[in-house]
């Protein structure tokens, strides 16, 4: 799913964010759930998520790799509408869209995994731990 589509108002869904908690917790999209990637765990993933398996869940990570990942394991449970989001948090953020804090906050850092991935971001206030 495009960065654009998701961010329009006519889309809802559950966001599922696949990085590690030391990047979510720098910053994450608006009522994201943290699942991790390394952390991930199926069986406690599919208690926060809609009973209906038709629901609409979009995965996202930096920039998409690990979310993919994480999709398909969903999708092997069942689930019908799982989407990568295209280009992760890093295409998000690239297209001016808001990331928030644990706070609540909007912020402009984004954690850049590392300086190899970090080149695609090109907006943003880079963070690395």
């Amino acid at each position: 799913m495009s960065v654009d589509i998701l961010a329009s108002a006519k889309t809802k869904a559950v966001l599922l964010d696949a990085r590690e908690e030391k990047e979510f917790k720098v910053s994450h999209l608006k009522n994201a759930l943290f699942v991790g990637y390394d952390s991930f765990k199926l069986k406690e993933t599919l208690k926060k998520l809609p009973k209906d398996k038709d629901a609409t869940i979009v995965v996202y990570c930096s920039l998409g790799i690990r979310s993919e990942i994480i999709a398909h394991k969903l999708i092997k449970e069942g689930y019908t509408s799982v989407y990568n989001l295209y280009g992760g948090i890093f295409e998000w953020k690239n297209n001016d869209f808001k990331v928030m804090d644990t706070l609540g906050n909007t912020t402009e850092k984004i954690h850049a995994f590392n300086k190899y991935w970090s080149k695609w971001l090109t907006k943003g206030e880079k963070v690395y731990e």
